[in-house]
């Protein structure tokens, strides 16, 4: 028989039945980490989309009427975009500031809106990148700066 405590002698020891949990720091920088690489493979992505534009390459819809300009021009803005998200993917996987992180969460929301206007020439693969940009600000978000403690947001030592 167990005791209300659940272990069979009726004093449990510290930690028993529980995984040790990791510290709300750890968890921060995780989130962080993760929207860094996120964002490094956004980049990637929309290179891949613009060069593929800019070359008129047959990957994308046969004679797609775009809402603004055509699919060229769409290429370079891709391509800027991946530009900007790699500069912030750099900032916010090295430095880690709040600078870098708010210029990652402005750039993935100018990638979101204009995915929008790219569905017409790609439509899967543009709600893709708009979930994965979704997926992304959460990260970058959520992080909240740095927490109560540790100097400059840096995750508390173990």
């Amino acid at each position: 028989m167990t005791s209300a405590t659940g272990h069979p002698s009726g004093t449990p020891h510290p930690g028993y039945g529980r995984a040790a949990a990791p510290t709300a720091g750890h968890q921060r920088h995780g989130l962080v980490m993760f929207a860094g690489v996120m964002l490094a493979l956004l980049a990637l992505f929309n290179g891949l989309d613009g060069i593929a534009a800019i070359a008129n390459s047959h990957v994308f819809v046969g004679n797609v009427q775009l809402v603004l300009g055509d699919l060229r021009s769409f290429g370079w803005l891709m391509l800027a975009l991946a530009v900007l998200q790699a500069a912030a993917a750099v900032g916010v996987l090295s430095r880690g500031s709040e600078a870098a992180r708010w210029f990652g969460v402005v750039v993935l929301g100018l990638n979101a809106f204009a995915q929008m206007f790219f569905i017409p020439a790609y439509p899967v693969w543009s709600v893709l990148i708009i979930a994965l940009d979704v997926l992304a600000l959460y990260g970058l978000s959520v992080y909240g700066g740095r927490a109560p403690g540790t100097p400059e947001g840096r995750p508390p030592e173990a």
